[in-house]
């Protein structure tokens, strides 16, 4: 049955109206513990969620984030695939910078029995979070590395329920690629409890419900201490036809993608009323992302395969709509209710903000590219600044597009093996975005402005030299994680 709860009385509207005027008024002080949830959802689209103009979908849990907590209307990743886009929010880094942009045996985004993975010796979100008392959770699909000295329980998660790649990494699909990329070791796809198989194959259709499920046992169980939750949902997902339960499957007006889309907001808003009935919602810090851009239907105005309108590009790019996210953050009375920010930011920037919120310490012996973004949090809207002189857009190991401000440049390049904007053997021009005027990048205004184009040009320099370039390497990067031999994970195995 759809859960309903998520439908706020009126004075619930009016308290956040009377929150949104006030600003920072009534804002009171924050604990020194706060819980932390990060819902990352899977290949969701920025126009994806009602708070972000979708037509199609049915979200009043995410409605409700949106109307008592922050919308970010340029929250980005830093990749278009799932892979380095999670080492990002796991690092506060560049995936450039901690060798999880690509490998030579997987590509950009690992497969089942990769010796790849993120490095033990990098320091993640848990693991600072850790280090001041908290219990920590992954429960969701980690797809940083599938061998046991890979997996959340070594990079410090106490807990670890879910998969460990992507969902369309089955031993069907690896039946089909024979030899390319190992397919015939791929397994059955793993449901794992920390180091263990615990099913295979797993129920697709279940998985947005059994991680809910496991979510609030999580919340109930750690109700009296300070947790750190890590939820990365399974879905929508790399499917052509994503998955869903039986209360959701067939019940949307846009196919398996809107049924998914629907079921992770009843998710999202069992979340949301299990912290209320808990009495921990004034002690909880609630972000909701995801972690790239829908793939999109060739037809522009097909949605079954997610929308990022307004924005241009598809998903797996370095096009804004594959890069900027729809996101929430929801925190009563501490954010204000009912607010935009419209600054740049990323998943970069949840490591050191919440080491900020938790009077954590940050490594001191390592590049740490994210910033502590507590004023775009807190602070009233017209004071909002971004923390970033400048953004970077790879496409693996290549350097394609900067941003500083609104404006986006897209470099000149002799070869690519993907561009959103360039066609395949073709070298692609100089390109100048307006990216507040013009969202949907139709416009280059690089001829209009030769200084900015100056400007963003002097930045790549710096990237290239600090993060590399195809054929150059960078001077500030780290390695991977590397094991000498990786075993599938099974059942029979493990």
């Amino acid at each position: 049955m759809r859960n309903d709860s998520t439908r706020r009385p009126v004075w619930a509207c009016l308290v956040a109206a009377l929150a949104t005027m006030a600003g920072q008024s009534g804002r009171a002080e924050p604990p020194q513990r706060p819980n932390m949830i990060v819902i990352f959802c899977d290949n969701l689209g920025y126009g994806d969620i009602e708070p972000f103009g979708s037509p199609v979908h049915r979200t009043p849990a995410l409605r409700r984030m949106a109307a008592e907590g922050r919308r970010f209307t340029h929250f980005c990743v830093t990749s278009g695939v799932c892979t380095p886009s999670r080492a990002s929010l796991m690092t506060g880094c560049y995936a450039q910078r901690v060798g999880m942009h690509t490998n030579p045996r997987d590509g950009q985004v690992l497969r089942p029995v990769s010796p790849y993975g993120l490095n033990p010796t990098e320091i993640t979100i848990a693991e600072v979070l850790e280090d001041v008392g908290y219990a920590t959770a992954i429960i969701g699909k980690w797809h940083l590395g599938d061998q046991p000295e890979l997996l959340p329980t070594r990079q410090g998660f106490d807990l670890f329920f879910g998969i460990p790649y992507s969902d369309d990494m089955t031993a069907e699909t690896g039946r089909r690629l024979g030899e390319r990329l190992d397919g015939n070791r791929w397994p059955p796809l793993p449901l794992m409890h920390n180091d263990r198989v615990i099913e295979a194959p797993v129920d697709r259709n279940q998985l947005t419900r059994r991680y809910t499920e496991c979510a609030v046992e999580f919340i109930r169980e750690h109700r009296g201490s300070p947790f750190f939750l890590y939820l990365p949902h399974a879905m929508p997902g790399s499917t052509k036809e994503p998955f869903a339960s039986d209360a959701f499957r067939g019940h949307s007006r846009n196919g398996p993608w809107g049924d998914s889309v629907e079921e992770l907001d009843w998710s999202t808003g069992v979340l949301l009323d299990e912290l209320v009935r808990l009495k921990l919602d004034r002690n909880t810090l609630v972000v909701w992302t995801s972690d790239n851009g829908a793939p999109l239907a060739s037809n522009p105005d097909d949605l079954s395969r997610g929308s990022n309108r307004p924005l241009h590009g598809r998903g797996y790019t370095t096009g804004e709509g594959a890069f900027r996210v729809p996101t929430l953050m929801w925190w009563p009375g501490q954010i204000p209710a009912g607010t935009t920010c419209d600054q740049l930011c990323s998943t970069m920037d949840l490591l050191p903000t919440f080491a900020a919120l938790t009077d954590s310490t940050l490594p001191k012996n390592r590049i740490i590219d994210g910033h502590d973004i507590r004023p775009l949090m807190f602070d009233g809207v017209s004071t909002l600044r971004s923390p970033y002189d400048a953004f970077y857009y790879y496409q693996q190991d290549q350097l394609q597009a900067v941003r500083s401000g609104r404006w986006k440049l897209f470099l000149p390049l002799d070869s690519f093996t993907r561009h959103p904007h360039f066609a395949p053997n073709r070298p692609g021009q100089t390109l100048l975005f307006d990216l507040v005027d013009d969202p949907g990048c139709e416009t280059n205004v690089a001829p209009d402005h030769p200084e900015i184009v100056r400007r963003l040009n002097g930045l790549a320099t710096q990237a290239r030299g600090d993060l590399g370039d195809r054929g150059r390497p960078g001077k500030n990067v780290r390695p991977p994680g590397h094991v000498s031999r990786a075993n599938p994970q099974t059942l029979s195995e493990r």
